[in-house]
């Protein structure tokens, strides 16, 4: 397969390829629009004595200007199109480089209060959100951000399958991003939803056969004064009458227009996207189902949304002077577009919501599918549910450290096990448990992780690494602590859950930590649970000795010609050399 880079690099010398022949048509569009205008008019100037000729010229000129309109106006959007397209693939190349700075961090989704996301640094800058999102909608942003938070360890193959049948298609997905890219929102998906959803009419059912009978009477209205049956002055009474009919009902109908015309740009580009993935063949089961969702008894979703914005559109006409005034004096046009929308919202009011979420949910699996073809070299983890088998990784590592920096271990733990991590300041520990944090998240979701091979149990995550004061809550740094213990004491009555801690009870002196640290973890075995705690509190090792399911490993630190060294490799045993004392010294902070 192509490496991903290679490929960002080959598209985007062909998108400024086609980017500059695209210019190059459009002036050259530009100069035939200019010429047949001044032909047109030249035409008529010629022929100006001989009316025949000079409406003959008008027509063909005017079709002829209209059509290279028309030619223009798609060259134009096929323009922007490019132009989305490129940005996408020199984003990728900037974030290869390490260049996040344009992507969303996700700060938003930020909850001290989570199970494990503000721990490991899922949300905010650097974090693994903004290094995977690509999500254009809002919506979808959302439900990515509700992907990686929800702790979900169902249909962990099917999400694989979904995720590797897009990651072969990047084609496919930079298509369906720049057509989203190109929404120009003035009201969110979920606002549409909520008026279309909670939508009660003002008007009475009479209003339901009002235009239409109107614009009978205006057309035989037409007919009988063309015939000289009826008097003008009785047409021109009747389309006051139609203005005065319109100018009744014009607060309803402006309140319907004020949602109505910031909707129809949403529903003109979703059309695209939902058509693209109408058309597409899926083979993955996830993928297919959301397909299904869009299908219709009679027409396809993507019909069905281009109708609706044409309806919106044609109801947009309103601000047009001439057809104001014409189209509601004889035909009450303003109410017949309400009913025309009050019709189609009566119609789908039930299947818009679903529709909208099948296409966040093709935004936020682009980003996982992305992510997987921009790496490769990663695994997808084998999922297994024998007993004996938690999780087993060969060179595990953090995916979000570059490559040339990254030292990943080999790593084993079996179900009911409990491994105590010790090490110098420094050594690796911590990045050791974000590590694994990330690793079982990203295999809940489906995603490759950072390792050459993987065979996991499924199962939920809950930690607690980073304990945090109050000052409005009035809550100290040590209770708050108590607080995240007592919620992992309280969730794993329920489920099972890989528990990760780092170095707990920090809030309290040495010996009442040690003390309670370890009738913390004899606990959390007693419960049957599975999980790791990183710690400098070398007494705690001793557990092992009492407990045949807590294990002790450790992170080294060495001093090699009088400079600290890091291998960052996980061993088996008790970590004897630390190096806080050795840092105090060599920073100048205390003499020897």
């Amino acid at each position: 397969m192509q490496d991903s880079n290679s490929f960002y690099q080959e598209r985007l010398t062909t998108l400024n390829r086609e980017l500059s022949q695209l210019k190059k048509r459009l002036t050259l569009l530009g100069t035939i629009r200019l010429f047949i205008f001044i032909a047109t008019v030249f035409c008529i100037y010629l022929f100006f004595n001989q009316t025949n000729l000079v409406i003959i010229t008008s027509i063909i000129g005017v079709i002829i200007f209209l059509m290279v309109v028309k030619i223009h106006e798609d060259l134009k959007q096929k323009r922007r199109f490019t132009e989305k397209l490129i940005t996408i693939n020199q984003l990728e190349i900037n974030v290869t480089q390490g260049n996040l700075d344009t992507l969303a961090t996700g700060e938003e989704f930020i909850d001290q209060n989570h199970f494990y996301s503000f721990d490991i640094d899922l949300f905010g800058k650097g974090s693994f959100f903004q290094y995977c999102n690509r999500t254009i909608t809002t919506q979808g942003k959302q439900l990515l951000a509700q992907w990686l938070t929800q702790n979900q360890i169902k249909n962990i193959t099917q999400k694989q399958e979904a995720i590797q049948e897009l990651a072969a298609q990047p084609k496919w997905r930079q298509e369906f991003s720049a057509k989203a890219m190109l929404l120009d929102v003035e009201f969110s998906t979920s606002k549409i939803t909520h008026w279309i959803h909670h939508y009660k009419s003002d008007f009475s059912k009479t209003t339901k056969t009002l235009p239409k009978i109107f614009a009978i009477i205006s057309l035989a209205l037409f007919a009988l004064t063309a015939l000289k049956l009826v008097a003008s002055t009785v047409l021109i009474i009747w389309f006051i009458l139609g203005l005065v009919l319109s100018g009744f009902y014009l607060k309803k109908i402006n309140k319907v227009y004020q949602i109505a015309s910031k909707s129809k740009d949403t529903f003109k580009q979703y059309h695209q996207l939902l058509a693209q993935i109408e058309t597409t063949s899926f083979k993955a089961q996830h993928l297919y189902e959301q397909q299904q969702l869009i299908k219709t008894d009679t027409q396809q979703a993507s019909q069905i949304f281009l109708k609706f914005s044409k309806i919106l559109d044609a109801f947009d006409q309103r601000n047009n002077l001439i057809m104001a005034l014409l189209g509601n004096g004889l035909f009450l046009r303003d109410l017949q577009q309400v009913n025309r929308i009050e019709d189609w919202i009566l119609k789908y009011h039930t299947k818009v919501e679903h529709w909208f979420k099948v296409v966040a949910y093709f935004d936020a699996q682009n980003s996982l599918a992305n992510y997987a073809y921009n790496h490769s070299k990663t695994v997808y983890p084998q999922i297994k549910q024998e007993k004996n088998v938690l999780l087993q990784a060969e060179q595990l590592g953090h995916p979000l450290l570059k490559e040339t920096q990254r030292i990943s271990n080999n790593f084993s733990i079996d179900p009911q096990n409990f491994f105590i991590i010790t090490g110098a300041n420094m050594a690796g520990k911590s990045t050791f448990l974000r590590t694994v944090s990330l690793s079982i998240i990203m295999a809940n979701m489906g995603l490759p992780v950072c390792a050459k091979k993987m065979i996991y149990k499924p199962i939920k995550l809950i930690t607690s690494m980073r304990a945090t004061d109050s000052l409005t809550d009035d809550t100290s740094y040590f209770f708050s602590e108590l607080k995240r213990l007592k919620f992992i004491v309280d969730q794993i009555q329920e489920e099972q859950y890989f528990i990760i801690l780092d170095e707990i009870l920090k809030g309290t002196n040495s010996t009442d930590k040690a003390i309670g640290s370890k009738k913390f973890i004899e606990k959390l075995v007693s419960t049957n649970s599975t999980g790791i705690i990183a710690t400098h509190d070398l007494s705690l090792c001793e557990i092992e000795a009492t407990l045949p399911q807590v294990k002790n490993y450790y992170f080294d630190a060495e001093i090699v010609n009088n400079e600290l060294y890091f291998d960052y490799r996980l061993k088996t045993g008790v970590c004897q050399n630390m190096n806080a004392s050795f840092l105090l010294k060599k920073m100048q902070i205390i003499e020897d």
